[in-house]
């Protein structure tokens, strides 16, 4: 049998990590390996992740991963130094709630059921949305349409047809649990599982709502403005709150994620917040100098050249770049000076050159000078 990896290390975060960061980590994650990325996606590394965000996100599974490892997790015990972790109780009455013993160390027995009973979150949302280059750069205004769980408008959310088709489950009297008992070493041994009858909402719905069939929800198809920040880059997310996946048991709606992502620019190159240029330069002007207008992210600029700038020779315009999505301080703007030479020549120019190839006949060629290198 293969030996399980570490929780925390498949996660990528610190034994002390907050919740937060946790969850933070899990969504990356799961991003990169769902089956569905055509890219990144892998099955086994998915389910991997989803284990281990399991137990270190619930404080009680987490306690007990700390202090047991995965043994705290195995049917058949191992504890500190494998052996059972309740090897030290002694001396059970004849009545005993298992979720009371073994619910704090692996949220399991009543605890557990407790918690499905109770209001339940909806699921968070992902969706991406593909904007503009200089939208990235200077923000704006954005209407989104997505499919959103309303309440339906008939039920208001209940799933019944009417008020009165509601009644408190006759076989967990509303509790939402049941307990049963079972003779065995121990005792007597109360386990608490959720109803089968009314799946721990602790009420019987005797007619469903005609319009939704009994979810409490009803598609329908929402339009919102959102605001893409100046500076966002490829990748990050805008969330909304409320906007996702419908809850259930009365629990509210998860978030919905807009992930952006930009389109390419036909000529400006963006690296983290700065802007990255190729201008294309005569070798007349380069030699000689010159002042041309350069586009920037901001509107064109006024840029010298330098008398003998070399090809491949790069400016920089600093503050010229993006502004960062945070701080607000902008990058720069590089310039890689693309320095071309003339295929064809007319009469004039080439008397020119030939005039400059006189006068620098005195001096001693720079092919010349490498090729007295391999003769020493």
């Amino acid at each position: 049998m293969a030996k399980k990896r570490d929780y925390y290390e498949i996660l990528g975060v610190s034994k002390t990590a907050s919740k937060d960061e946790i969850k933070s980590s899990y969504r990356k994650l799961a991003k990169k390996y769902h089956p569905d990325n055509k890219e990144t996606g892998d099955e086994a590394k998915f389910k991997e992740v989803q284990e281990a965000y399991d137990v270190l996100f619930d404080d009680q599974k987490r306690s007990a991963y700390d202090q047991f490892g995965h043994a705290a997790f195995e049917q058949t015990g191992g504890g500190p130094a494998g052996g059972n972790p309740f090897s030290g109780f002694s001396g059970f009455g004849e009545d005993i709630n298992l979720g009371d013993i073994f619910g704090s160390f692996f949220g399991g027995g009543s605890s557990r059921a407790r918690r499905q009973t109770g209001p339940i979150r909806g699921e968070d949302v992902l969706m991406r949305l593909r904007i503009d280059f200089m939208d990235a750069v200077n923000g704006k205004d954005e209407e989104v349409s997505f499919d959103f769980d309303d309440d339906c408008p008939h039920c208001h959310g209940t799933g019944a047809e009417t008020p009165d088709d509601i009644k408190t489950c006759s076989t967990c009297h509303g509790r939402g649990t049941i307990t049963r008992q079972q003779r065995s070493l121990f005792g007597v041994v109360n386990s608490e599982t959720v109803c089968p009858d009314c799946g721990g909402t602790g009420k019987i719905i005797s007619k469903k709502c005609s319009v939704c069939g009994g979810t409490g929800h009803k598609k329908v198809k929402k339009t919102q403005k959102i605001h893409i920040p100046v500076g966002i880059n490829n990748g990050q997310q805008i969330r909304l709150q409320g906007m996702g996946g419908a809850g259930s048991n009365g629990g509210g709606h998860g978030d919905l994620y807009i992930e952006i992502n930009i389109k390419d620019h036909q000529y400006f190159k963006r690296e983290r917040n700065d802007i990255h240029l190729d201008v294309p330069l005569d070798f007349v002007d380069a030699i000689l100098g010159t002042k041309i207008e350069v586009p920037t992210v901001n509107g064109d600029m006024l840029v010298t050249i330098p008398e003998g700038t070399q090809p491949g020779q790069v400016l920089r315009l600093k503050g010229q770049g993006i502004k960062d999505l945070r701080t607000g301080k902008p990058g720069d703007q590089y310039i890689h000076l693309d320095i071309k030479s003339p295929t064809s020549l007319n009469k004039k120019q080439k008397e020119a050159l030939l005039a400059y190839q006189e006068a620098s006949k005195k001096e001693e060629s720079r092919f010349a000078k490498f090729k007295k290198m391999f003769k020493k």
